[in-house]
């Protein structure tokens, strides 16, 4: 792995707020703004740690700041207790995509669970529409200001519950309707995609997309889980694949600051099949960091085996997760990785590309989507 050039980003001559990126992993109850928080609990009768918009934003990251993925969970009790009616749910998704277009999301997938949001007497049906509502009149606002965005629906089932087939049904019900996949979320050491295998089957009987998040709390078995019983076009996160990769560095090229080379890699069955097949890896740096995700590869952000991963050839493509815990945007995480791994424009187009050919629009979408962020990078080279 390349070592970080701390000095990198202020060289830089394009703005990376500017350029068109696209978003797959970014969760709706982990993307809400204090301000909207305290005014959503206020009206519910919520209590938060704080009602300060700057001091609770600092309470949920230094919670979600944790080491640990369960704790990092939490934090999520307060923004789902304000997305418990039509009203909360029309103005979270709303500011989402508006924030998202502020970074300069050209695309997004949005996660999130319809079953955590039924607390008020709202049905599943209910809440989806409500978040569709949301999502489109974000669309329109940001058409308002002269920019354009298009956003989807990733439906999620929570993975230590029993509602996989209930959930997998809603979204395709709502195929149309704003829903562009499938995803199981949660708690995931413990709880195996297997345990929905019944769902998953019915997803690719009725020709609809899964992404499993896989390989973050868990390891290999969970990932092979997510290929074979969920039938995963993408992995949510998938991180832990390099603990299926051997490498041996030379002792020479070890102690080489200037050396690219990443050692003798021999890449086991697992991982071997995620590359060749071009399953894309939805990466998030800072929440893998937060979460102790990639604990086993180092303690630092230098330490993360995306580079090894994009350079070996993996379907890379990098995303926030949560904007609200981890405090970033997908600029930040551009910007991060500019700074660790001296990534250069190339770079950064390369993984974009990556993410819009591994979205779930259609082909036609995708190929215009694609076209469109090509002639951007063209217009700053």
């Amino acid at each position: 792995m390349t070592e970080p050039i701390v000095d990198a980003a202020p060289a830089l001559d394009f703005d990376l707020k500017s350029l068109p990126k696209v978003s797959l992993h970014d969760h709706l109850d982990g993307g809400l703004r204090p301000a909207t928080i305290i005014e959503l609990a206020e009206a519910v009768g919520h209590a938060l740690p704080s009602t300060d918009p700057t001091a609770l934003g600092e309470w949920f990251r230094e919670s979600a700041d944790s080491g640990s993925l369960v704790r990092y969970l939490e934090t999520f009790d307060h923004t789902v207790a304000v997305m418990q009616t039509k009203e909360g749910l029309f103005r979270v998704a709303k500011e989402f995509v508006e924030d998202l277009a502020d970074d300069g999301v050209v695309y997004g997938e949005v996660r999130w669970a319809p079953e955590q949001h039924l607390q008020n007497g709202l049905t599943l049906d209910e809440v989806v529409e409500a978040v569709q509502e949301g999502l489109e009149a974000g669309v329109a606002a940001v058409a308002e200001t002269g920019r354009e965005i298009q956003v989807g629906q990733l439906i999620t089932a929570m993975r230590h519950a029993d509602r996989g087939q209930e959930i997998a049904e809603l979204a395709v019900r709502h195929r149309d309707k704003g829903a562009v996949g499938f995803d199981i979320a949660g708690a995931e050491d413990g709880f195996l995609p297997s345990r929905f295998r019944d769902a998953f089957t019915y997803l690719a009987e009725n020709n609809f997309p899964a992404t499993v998040h896989a390989g973050e709390a868990a390891g290999l078995d969970s990932i092979q889980s997510a290929l074979v019983d969920g039938r995963a076009l993408r992995l949510g996160h998938g991180v832990r694949i390099a603990e299926d990769i051997m490498v041996e560095f030379d002792e020479d090229d070890a102690d080489d600051e200037d050396s690219d080379n990443i050692g003798l890699v021999t890449l086991g069955n697992l991982s071997s099949w995620i590359r060749d097949r071009g399953i894309a890896l939805e990466i998030c740096p800072s929440s893998n960091l937060q979460t102790g995700a990639i604990a086993a590869f180092g303690e630092g952000i230098e330490s993360h085996p995306l580079d090894m991963l994009y350079q070996l050839g993996f379907n890379v493509t990098i995303n926030t997760d949560n904007r609200l815990m981890s405090g970033v945007t997908l600029t930040d995480e551009f910007e991060l990785l500019v700074e660790t791994f001296d990534y250069d424009l190339d770079d950064l187009l390369e993984l974009t590309l990556n993410a819009a050919e591994a979205s779930f629009l259609p082909l036609e979408e995708k190929e215009a989507l694609v076209e469109y962020i090509n002639e951007a990078y063209g217009d700053l080279g």
